[in-house]
């Protein structure tokens, strides 16, 4: 994979992971009645998901010993078998894609409590996807 494309996906990583903490609200409570907190934090967390979704298809793509996958999850499945980021890290993000359909097609249906440990409680897997991604890519 392009040393640049990784460096600038991963770039945009740190920027909606920053939107997110900077906007999140102190409560829940907070977030759920706040819109605009709702618009920012929502639209951020998606595309945090995304973007580690994209940097995992194209490391697979450039991989040819393994296989096509199935779903986006997948691709997070496919870098824990090759070691380059851990099962447990895999299960997460893939999960996190699950998340990721409900912001995009349900979005009425949101739970923002949710939405809220997600944020306090989960950011740190993003980060790690990203400090993984850069000493197997050798950027470090």
């Amino acid at each position: 994979m392009a040393e640049q494309l990784i460096a600038q996906k991963l770039e945009s990583l740190r920027r909606c992971l920053s939107r997110i903490q900077a906007r999140l609200p102190e409560t829940a409570e907070q977030l759920a009645r706040d819109p605009d907190a709702q618009d920012i934090v929502a639209l951020n967390l998606t595309r945090s998901i995304q973007i580690c979704v994209d940097i995992a298809s194209h490391w697979v793509s450039d991989h040819p010993e393994l296989p096509a996958p199935q779903s986006m999850g997948e691709s997070f499945e496919l870098l824990s078998r090759i070691d380059v980021i851990s099962p447990e890290l895999a299960a997460n993000l893939r999960r996190s894609v699950g998340f990721r359909n409900i912001m995009v097609h349900a979005y009425e249906e949101v739970d923002w409590d949710i939405v809220f440990v997600i944020c306090t409680r989960h950011l740190d897997e993003f980060k790690e996807f990203a400090r993984d991604i850069v000493a197997a890519a050798g950027l470090e």
